[in-house]
């Protein structure tokens, strides 16, 4: 389960730069990935957000996606596989932050 799930998209803009890193981290394991998209809040709608997390993920040199990959070992066997695996990546990080983020409103507080 993730530590940020449900908190909205407003709250989520709203969260100091070293949370949104470290909510953003939980969903694909790249520092570089997750600053670049925290670095780009607001973000007005989850299709923003996700037009821009596809576009960071894209960007990411082979060294970063080897190590997005560290945690998809037993998945991907070989290079040519991984390449092959950047639209599950994708796939997987979109569900992820839909998870960590719920509705764009958020839940309510309790």
């Amino acid at each position: 389960m993730l530590m940020h799930q449900g908190i909205g998209l407003d709250r989520f803009n709203a969260l100091p730069r070293t949370h949104a890193r470290h909510a953003l981290f939980e969903c694909c394991c790249s520092v570089v990935w997750a600053d670049k998209l925290a670095d780009a809040r607001p973000y007005d709608s989850y299709a923003t957000l996700f037009t821009h997390a596809d576009s960071e993920l894209s960007a990411l040199s082979d060294t970063d996606i080897d190590t997005v990959m560290q945690g998809y070992r037993n998945l991907i066997d070989d290079h040519a596989e991984r390449k092959a695996c950047y639209d599950e990546l994708a796939r997987i990080n979109r569900i992820r932050i839909k998870r960590m983020l719920g509705p764009e409103e958020g839940y309510p507080d309790y």
